[in-house]
């Protein structure tokens, strides 16, 4: 039997200053209270820069002027997704429109922290 296709989400990798914004999910949603990436599932016939584009418009309300090539893909345990980050780049000031707070994090406290 044939496994699955899986639903791809991209990951955008924003990064300031050496620091890495992440947002904290809402505590409804799966995985909730735990901190991610920005981005979301890709739509039909979307490319990555659509991808992103729309879900950091709706979710940061930025602008999305570039993302790179892919840094790596990991699935979801337990979900039908493949998580793929991208280094992505940006005009605006990103504004918490869907996760319940965002932080600027440096590597170590990206190791310390509670990752969806």
């Amino acid at each position: 039997m044939a496994e699955a296709a899986k639903t791809r989400v991209i990951a955008a990798v924003l990064e300031r200053n050496g620091r890495y914004l992440v947002g904290r999910r809402p505590i409804q949603k799966r995985h909730g209270g735990l901190w991610e990436f920005p981005g979301g599932k890709f739509e039909p016939g979307e490319t990555v820069l659509d991808a992103a584009t729309r879900e950091l418009a709706e979710e940061l309300g930025v602008e999305v002027v570039r993302v790179h090539e892919l840094l790596f893909a990991i699935d979801d345990p337990g979900s039908h997704f493949v998580i793929e980050f991208h280094p992505t780049e940006f005009l605006g000031e990103p504004d918490s429109l869907e996760h319940s707070s965002l932080h600027w994090a440096s590597l170590e406290e990206l190791q310390a922290m509670e990752l969806a």
